[in-house]
């Protein structure tokens, strides 16, 4: 069975940091690319930041480059997504995706919720 469980989120002041996690399992993990997705209430769901694999490549919106990073750890099954200097407008419910081509295959987690005020 499938699992990808997000932990991570909660409230945090402007400037500040969150780490996400997503732990997967039920797949190989090193077959998938990674990706965090965000969706704040009444937009869209939009593509955050991936990792590839193998290679570990990474690629961002342009709305958090610099201020966030995307890991993973292939023996651990996880990965991450390092937030700093986090704005009310990152708030959203952040998805962890894992994903391959050929043969497709794409999972999604259930969310964790990221608020930013003060």
């Amino acid at each position: 069975q499938v699992q990808l469980v997000e932990s991570g989120g909660g409230l945090v002041q402007p400037g500040g940091s969150l780490r996400l996690s997503c732990a997967a399992s039920g797949f190989t993990f090193s077959n998938y690319a990674m990706s965090w997705y965000r969706q704040a209430p009444g937009k869209e769901r939009e593509l955050v930041a991936t990792i590839t694999s193998p290679g570990g490549t990474t690629n961002y919106a342009d709305s958090v480059k610099g201020r966030f990073t995307i890991s993973r750890d292939n023996t651990k099954n996880t990965v991450y997504l390092q937030m700093n200097s986090l704005k009310p407008e990152d708030t959203a419910v952040y998805y962890c995706n894992a994903r391959r081509q050929l043969p497709f295959y794409n999972y999604w987690g259930q969310g964790t919720q990221v608020t930013v005020s003060s």
